[in-house]
């Protein structure tokens, strides 16, 4: 009997959270410390499940399966494919770069890392699920502990706000994609949840073209397509950092991720049918992203709007449904899930040192904070898709993919990324460089735990733009499966 890792990673991070509210308050360093433990865990595992998958093999690997409500066709059922082991690599970093940089939290860190140990195993769970009902359970499960760190520790101004809106749009997303679950449910005929038995159902042309739209835009709403994109940026300022870097790095995945496992692969019809329609949609996302990025004057807006812009990226390259864009599609997601962690964990440390976002209110801080500094350019090459770096290797294949599909959005699509760089230098420039004000004179170095999260993200940005050999055989196994079903429909 194989022994149950990806079991360990969903149900881990759920009992350290248990085990961490049953701690007295007071004992702020072991909670802590207890969740440093448990993510760096949560961290080594995800390593070994990425570096043990077998690319020759390809498929479903390190699958556990039990019913659990056998009389409405619903097992516990989990696997990961090619592109789910990158998604869980990115979680497991995440989680632990989020817990590091999130050391001085002294208001309720036991509620605090508590609830952030539950939305990390509600990430990994949707990742790892191969059952429909499973999927939308750890989907689900995020809502609570999101909706609480926003308003509980967030920014005064804009918490109640941020909050408020993600959940309700959230919850709209989740029901929409709820009536598309159950059409699918019952449509099949075969009365199971069991997402790999679904893919064989047959559905016939003019049920996926119906249903195709309830489960893409129910899950794409956490992806943050155009028009539903407005949570992200106004929920990404509300939050903790730590929070930030999830909702942004990882939770947008998420969105994306199930709609590319439940809407594109069980209705490959409906995704054939419904692609111009999503290109159109995600190039907007792109430009616009990329546009009100440009001319917001708070720092965490100008990321928050950029993840917007680059989440737009990954659905054209899901759009495109041929190998290049789905490849492309694939690391893009892990690339800009690590660089938006970065970029937020960066705005953090210079947020509570300055004590404003105020992009004219800041200036000359790389004399202050180097490494922070250094690792925020880094991300900053990323996100222009500079070559050497991640986002180059991520964003090169999508545009080879939309080029075959249709030329003038590739070409919009590069002006998203020119208007990228706009935003990207000015910050640098404004942030890190210029004079330092008077106010900031007195601003000390971040943190030994801060400075090992920066270079962490920065090193693994650096060393997949270098060596794509890295992942991109792994992304190209999981999109064979996905091409074989786009081509069967």
């Amino acid at each position: 009997m194989q022994f149950p890792i990806l079991s360990v990673l969903i149900f881990l991070p759920i009992l350290a959270g248990i085990v961490l509210l049953l701690l007295p308050a007071g004992r702020k360093n072991l909670i802590k410390w207890i969740a440093l433990v448990t993510a760096s865990l949560i961290l080594l595992l995800s390593v070994i499940v990425y570096f043990s998958y077998d690319i020759a093999a390809g498929g479903y690997q390190f699958i556990e399966r039990a019913n659990w409500v056998p009389a409405l066709g619903i097992s516990y059922y989990v696997g990961i494919d090619g592109i789910g082991a990158p998604m869980v690599l990115l979680a497991g970093l995440v989680m632990f770069t989020g817990v590091m940089v999130s050391w001085g939290v002294d208001d309720r860190p036991r509620e605090f890392f508590s609830f952030m140990m539950f939305l990390g195993a509600s990430v990994l769970g949707v990742f790892c699920a191969l059952d429909l009902f499973m999927l939308f359970f750890f989907f689900e499960l995020a809502v609570f502990p999101k909706y609480l760190m926003i308003v509980l520790w967030g920014s005064p101004k804009t918490r109640n706000y941020g909050g408020m809106k993600l959940t309700l749009y959230l919850f709209i997303g989740s029901m929409i994609a709820l009536v598309g679950a159950l059409a699918i449910y019952f449509g099949s005929g075969l009365r199971t949840f069991d997402m790999i038995a679904l893919e064989g159902a047959g559905f016939s042309t003019a049920f996926q073209r119906l249903w195709f739209p309830f489960v893409f835009l129910g899950f794409g709403i956490l992806s943050g397509i155009f028009p539903f994109y407005s949570w992200a940026p106004d929920g990404h300022v509300a939050a903790p950092t730590a929070i930030s870097m999830l909702l942004a790095g990882v939770e947008m995945k998420v969105g994306a991720f199930a709609a590319l496992r439940v809407a594109f692969m069980l209705l490959p019809e409906g995704a054939r049918y419904w692609s111009t329609a999503i290109l159109i949609l995600a190039t907007i996302n792109v430009v616009y992203g990329a546009f009100i990025a440009l001319i917001q004057t708070d720092f965490k807006y100008v990321i928050g709007f950029s993840s917007v812009s680059h989440m737009g990226l990954v659905l054209i390259g899901f759009a495109t449904l041929n190998r290049e864009g789905l490849i492309g599609a694939g690391m893009q997601m892990f690339s800009h899930g690590v660089m938006t962690a970065l970029f937020f964990s960066v705005v953090g440390m210079v947020y509570d040192r300055a004590h404003t976002r105020e992009l004219s209110e800041l200036g000359g801080l790389f004399r202050k904070l180097p490494i922070a500094a250094v690792g925020f350019i880094v991300g900053g090459l990323v996100s222009m898709g500079m070559p050497g770096f991640s986002g180059f290797v991520a964003e090169f294949p999508i545009f080879m993919g939309v080029w075959q599909v249709l030329p003038v959005v590739a070409v919009i699509a590069i002006l998203g990324v020119l208007i990228t760089a706009a935003y990207i230098l000015l910050v640098v420039r404004r942030v890190f460089f210029g004079e330092l004000p008077e106010a900031l004179a007195n601003v000390g170095d971040v943190t030994l735990k801060d400075k090992i999260s920066t270079i962490l993200l920065a090193v693994i940005m650096i060393a997949l733009g270098v060596f794509p050999s890295l992942m991109a055989p792994m992304i190209s196994s999981g999109v064979d499966h996905i091409l074989a079903l786009l081509g069967g429909a």
